[in-house]
């Protein structure tokens, strides 16, 4: 309906996260390359300005397509042009404090704005909150529209003599009928025009109406009622399990399974292993209790769980609340969308330096949903930040001893980042253990140089000193576990029986494990070695199988591999010399 009606790319329409924007990609000239989304070097799965004209604005985290559309009006009206700006959001996004920030800007400004909510009642898991509720009132309310048209045609009969009176009258009837039929009028007391609820499945009454608001003027919100995964009946069962769906049978729906469980799942149930015994603990999520792994949680203990909505800073300051009045709560967040929150885990609770544990799903490279969902900052962002504790497993049983630890600790914040996926095979279904905090865990020893692996590089680095072993060539495997505190005792130990390191994380350099390494060298006026790192480079990562970028950007047995017979090379070069 809306290519229809509306004349992209002039038109600009942009698609609040991009989830939404697959049927717009199969009629913008992409049909005979769908076959490639979310693919390495095929189409993206979010809206992308380098890959077609049709893209209006780049998006993948929530709640942004409403301030981007009022950036797009603004510059049109300062360029005296005439296109449209439509934004589409749903409901979820809507809950946010950028879309509500975005909302009330549009309605103060007064531009030509088209705001779209596709409403289905759900972002990745059922939706949550006030607003959540307010919007379900308007959806069983939608006699205010019809009456409202009626009354309109009644007073459109009236002689033209009486046409002033007649706006004034018919204004008056419509605010009365408003503050009756719909609680509190919140999108026009906001300064939009509501018109809905709308049937999203019916394409003709769509149509009618997109080509109905082309003529008025000012900002505009559209309600339109969707079922999301509707059409397909496992994902109209199930929609939350449809989100961010691995491989699956599309007979069934079911999911391809593996006999190894994933880091999301040893968190979520360790989690509710620990609040068993400890009814201090809480647990919170932004909108996503099935991808954080914290649905056991929140069946086992109701008034113990906390869904904000997608609303990340929020989370961290409710989180804060919590911790300074005795509770212990865990903030399940993927790495990602921690990034939104930065200043509030700066100023509300490393500054105060309240017990707050975050969990970092999904730290790392992700795969197909690229670059605005790679968790690869969170080490550099983190680690700056002055009372914070920052940790990362080597396996499945390591996070849930990590989490032991992190919830026993009260003297402060600490940060949990592991990767999205799988582990590897590790029995973690084991009676909790203490974990030192700054202690390093070394797992083998070498005369020639030693590799500090953190969380997911761990077992690759194994891999490559056992490879380096069949050339005679003895390198130790450090299992660094803290980026911060770093294990400084250790590395000077390390130092004393070789002077090559290699640092290895999958994170980006900047800022990262490695960069803490040199600093600490510097720090202890450790001269006169060599320390090489591996990480990832200062760019965006693109989307494609995990396997795939991990091979592509070096974070491989075979690339340390390479990497450490460098650093041996040179640094006998260097002693030759």
């Amino acid at each position: 309906a809306l290519h229809y009606v509306f004349n992209a790319p002039r038109d600009k329409v942009i698609w609040d996260v991009g989830h939404q924007s697959y049927t717009h990609k199969l009629l913008t000239g992409r049909r005979e390359n769908f076959h490639t989304l979310r693919t390495y070097g095929g189409i993206s799965g979010f809206p992308n300005r380098t890959e077609s004209s049709y893209d209006a604005f780049n998006t993948g985290h929530a709640s942004t397509s409403i301030s981007a559309a009022l950036g797009i009006a603004c510059s049109r009206d300062l360029e005296g042009e005439s296109h449209r700006v439509i934004a589409v959001v749903g409901d979820g996004a809507l809950t946010a404090g950028l879309a509500l920030e975005g909302l009330n800007q549009t309605g103060y400004l007064k531009r030509d704005v088209i705001i779209i909510l596709n409403d289905n009642r759900m972002s990745i898991s059922q939706n949550v909150g006030a607003l959540s509720h307010y919007m379900t009132k308007l959806i069983t309310t939608p006699i205010y529209n019809r009456l409202r048209d009626d009354v309109w045609e009644l007073l459109g009969k009236l002689p033209p003599s009486l046409s002033g009176r007649t706006r004034e009258l018919a204004s008056k009837i419509d605010e009365g009928l408003k503050n009756l039929l719909i609680p509190s009028g919140l999108f026009e007391e906001l300064g939009l025009r509501y018109i809905g609820p709308l049937d999203g499945h019916d394409l003709d009454s769509l149509i009618e109406t997109f080509q109905g608001i082309e003529r008025l003027k000012g900002p505009v919100l559209i309600h339109v009622i969707t079922k999301k995964g509707k059409g397909y009946n496992p994902a109209e069962i199930d929609p939350s399990k449809f989100h961010g769906l691995g491989p699956f049978r599309p007979s069934s729906g079911r999911a391809k399974k593996s006999g190894k469980a994933k880091y999301t799942e040893v968190f979520g149930r360790s989690l509710t292993d620990l609040a068993e015994r400890d009814p201090k603990i809480v647990a919170i999520t932004a909108a996503m209790p099935e991808g954080t792994g914290l649905v056991c949680f929140q069946e086992r203990f109701p008034d113990r769980f906390f869904d904000v909505g997608i609303a990340e800073q929020h989370a961290v300051t409710f989180a804060a609340g919590l911790a300074s009045s005795g509770h212990k709560p865990v903030c399940a967040i993927y790495s990602t969308f921690l990034q939104r929150a930065f200043d509030q885990v700066l100023h509300d609770v490393c500054l105060q330096n309240l017990p707050v544990v975050f969990c970092l799903d999904r730290g790392g490279i992700v795969g197909e949903d690229g670059p605005t969902h790679h968790g690869t900052f969170d080490i550099s962002y983190l680690r700056q930040l002055p009372n914070l504790i920052l940790m990362a497993p080597k396996d499945e049983r390591e996070l849930r001893n990590m989490l032991y630890s992190a919830v026993s600790y009260q003297k402060g914040p600490v940060a949990i980042r592991y990767p999205r996926g799988e582990g590897i095979g590790a029995e973690w279904r084991q009676e909790f253990e203490m974990i030192p905090f700054g202690e390093a865990e070394v797992l083998c020893e070498g005369k020639d140089g030693s590799i500090l692996a953190l969380g997911s590089m761990v077992a690759p680095s194994l891999e490559a000193a056992k490879v380096l072993k069949a050339k005679e060539v003895e390198v130790g495997v450090v299992n660094a576990r803290f980026v911060k505190p770093l294990d400084g005792e250790l590395l000077r130990k390390l130092l004393d029986k070789t002077r090559v390191i290699l640092t290895v994380e999958e994170n980006v350099l900047a800022g990262g494990f490695g960069s803490a390494v040199m600093e600490y060298c510097e720090r202890a006026g450790l001269y006169g070695l060599m320390v090489k790192r591996i990480g990832l480079p200062d760019k965006f990562i693109e989307h494609g199988e995990r396997s795939h970028l991990l091979e592509l950007y070096g974070l491989t047995r075979t690339r340390i591999v390479e990497q450490m017979e460098e650093a041996l090379c040179k640094a006998r070069s260097e002693l030759a010399l």
